[in-house]
Order: structure tokens, then C-alpha cells, then sequence
């Protein structure tokens, strides 16, 4: 299982080209940013200061796709309703290149009703389809040399868009949310599963994702945890996930080594 981290950057953030040497250092495999456009006032939920500082995960993405490494770089997750998808096609194809293959989409249709709204999603029970939707457009602009795309809400005819993306024929795009809704979204349309710890069951619902894969001739599909708990990795290392990801604090250096060094001691023990 592989060990790596997810991070809120922030300008108070140690920087992508810093922090990325550190996590290749210590045996750390990835790091996936988090995303919020913003937070509106109405939002009825007390929330961390990261998450009103939240830069723009594909920016702090590029820096650190400029320094030669094998760490995975990833979103997690990207708030797909909240976007465009043929210029999210394009910044994703981007960041693969300049990464030369190391990007992973990690995806959701997010949670705050207020900002998806902003967005123009004013009605939330249609935000799972739109967003099938425009990962699917997104498929088809990496993947075809003349790409179009009809749906219900995402509509285009015949169009040149490149680059085209180094990993073929697209980057892992992996669908975070709960049981049953994202697990079963990840097989309709993705490469792989991103839940969170903090749901009951997940480590038998990580076998029951695996044995499924298996049994569909899925093997490529893949899990990957966001570990709220540090202490639980073995359990999710027994229950057969592919990667725990932890959170790293949206500090400089002097406060993140340390928690680099804490992660370190577990990929040493579960990694592999």
C-alpha cells in the first residue's frame, strides 16, 4: 500500500517546489490539493481557515510539477460541477504533460449547496449526473483526436483541443465520495474509488470494491483512503486499499517536516 499526503495550500503554505523533495524523501508516493472556489456567506457550517484560503489546486500543482520527481501530484478532489470541463480538460492535459505522467483527478460533486449555486448548479440533485457528464466530455477531449460530446448538459460538436495527456489514454480519475453512490461511480466512469475514513464500514466496503473489480475483470480500479485517523493504516493495509492519503497542516516547513517524518515511519511499516 502506498503512503501519501493531501494538503489545503494556502499563501501560508510551504511551497509545491519545497514540499515535493520531502515527500520523495521519506518514501511518501503523492500529493493530492484541495479545492473551494470560495464560501459564501450563508454557508451554515463552521469550517477551518484553510478552507476560505484554499488556493486554486492546479496552480500550486503546476510549481510543483516542475521539479523532477516520482510523487504522484493530484486533486483531492477537484469540484467538477464547479467547472468548465473543456478548459478543465485542457489544464488537466497540461499538468500531465509538464509532469511527464503524474497526474491523478480525484473528483466530487461537492457538498456546499451555496457555492455550487454561485456556480449556476442551483439544483444539487442533478450534480452526480452533471458531473458523469463532464468527466465523460473530459474522457473524450483526452482521448480522441477529434472529440465531441453530447449530453444533457454538456453539449459539443467535433473540436481540435490539445495537448493530449501523457498517461493513455487519460490520467487516473478517481471519484471521492461515500458508499454506495461514489463506489458505483467509480465503476461507471472512472479508474478508481477516493472515500473518506470517517464512514462506517469502509474497510469492508474497500474488500467488497476490490472483490467486485476482480469479478468484473477490473483489476486496473484502484482505492484510494483519506485517512482521518493515522493509527488506522494497517486496517486499510489488511482491507486491501491501494494508498491512504493524510493530511498535511497548511503551514511552512518548520510545521510539516515533522508531520512528514510521523507519515514516513508508516509508509516504512505498511508501504509497499
Amino acid at each position: 500500500m502506498k503512503v501519501g499526503t493531501l494538503l489545503f495550500a494556502t499563501e501560508n503554505t510551504i511551497s509545491g517546489p519545497e514540499l515535493v523533495p520531502e515527500l520523495e524523501s521519506r518514501g511518501l508516493d503523492s500529493l493530492f490539493i484541495a479545492e473551494h472556489s470560495h464560501l459564501p456567506k450563508s454557508t451554515d457550517r463552521e469550517l477551518p481557515r484553510m478552507y476560505y484560503e484554499a488556493m486554486d489546486p492546479f496552480v500550486y500543482l503546476a510549481t510543483a510539477a516542475t521539479v523532477p520527481s516520482n510523487v504522484l501530484l493530484g486533486t483531492g478532489i477537484c469540484l467538477i460541477i464547479q467547472r468548465d470541463p473543456i478548459q478543465t480538460a485542457k489544464l488537466v492535459a497540461s499538468l500531465d504533460v509538464i509532469s511527464n505522467g503524474r497526474f491523478v483527478l480525484g473528483i466530487g460533486a461537492g457538498w456546499n449547496i451555496e457555492e455550487m449555486a454561485n456556480h449556476g448548479t442551483t439544483d444539487p440533485g442533478r450534480r452526480f449526473k452533471l458531473m458523469r457528464e463532464r468527466v465523460e466530455a473530459m474522457q473524450a477531449i483526452w482521448r480522441d483526436d477529434v472529440p465531441e460530446y453530447a449530453g444533457e448538459f454538456v453539449n459539443f460538436g467535433p473540436m481540435d483541443a490539445w495537448p493530449k495527456p501523457r498517461q493513455k489514454p487519460n490520467p487516473p480519475v478517481l471519484v471521492g465520495g461515500t458508499y454506495p453512490g461514489a463506489f458505483n461511480r467509480a465503476f461507471r466512469y472512472a479508474d478508481g474509488w477516493l472515500p473518506r475514513s470517517d464512514v462506517p464500514d469502509l474497510p469492508d466496503h474497500v474488500r467488497e470494491f476490490n472483490e467486485k473489480a476482480r469479478g468484473e475483470g477490473r483489476e486496473d480500479l484502484s482505492v484510494t483512503v483519506l485517512l482521518l485517523d493515522p493509527g488506522q493504516a494497517e486496517v486499510y493495509a489488511e482491507a486491501g486499499a491501494d494508498r491512504i492519503i493524510m493530511g498535511i497542516p497548511s503551514r511552512g516547513a518548520d510545521k510539516v517536516l515533522p508531520v512528514l517524518d510521523n507519515y514516513a515511519a508508516i509508509a516504512e511499516k505498511v508501504g509497499g
